[in-house]
């Protein structure tokens, strides 16, 4: 059994039981990670701009895809790299209100907006 199948096992002790870690919050959404649930680091400046050693923060994973499919490496670099940002940002508000609907576990697929792909595409 790999280590990404284990992960998610409901009888794994690492994530479910008297051993588990407790849940952290999501510093984007302000909703709690529960263990098992879909999570990610996030590079607060993308690795790619010089962020390889600098903060990370763990976000759920549908909050870190929201981020990246609405807005390039530089852009991050440039103006969203810290949370406050984030979150301050109009785009990333709208999505902020409609998962904070959702349970903590929520998980959906992510799309690019249609901005950013037309973007790639002129390219």
């Amino acid at each position: 059994m790999g280590r990404r199948e284990r992960r998610w096992r409901d009888d794994d002790p690492a994530t479910h039981g008297p051993l588990a870690a407790a849940p952290v919050m999501c510093p984007l959404c302000d909703r709690q990670i529960p263990p098992g649930a879909r999570s990610s680091l996030h590079h607060l400046t993308p690795k790619l701009k010089g962020g390889t050693h600098r903060g990370t923060v763990r976000l759920h994973q549908i909050c870190h895809s929201a981020i990246h499919a609405r807005y390039s490496e530089a852009e991050i670099a440039r103006r969203l790299a810290d949370v406050e940002a984030l979150r301050a940002d109009p785009e990333i508000a709208r999505f902020l209100a409609w998962v904070r609907t959702k349970p903590d576990d929520f998980h959906a697929a992510t799309r690019t907006t249609r901005e950013r792909r037309g973007a790639h595409r002129d390219r």
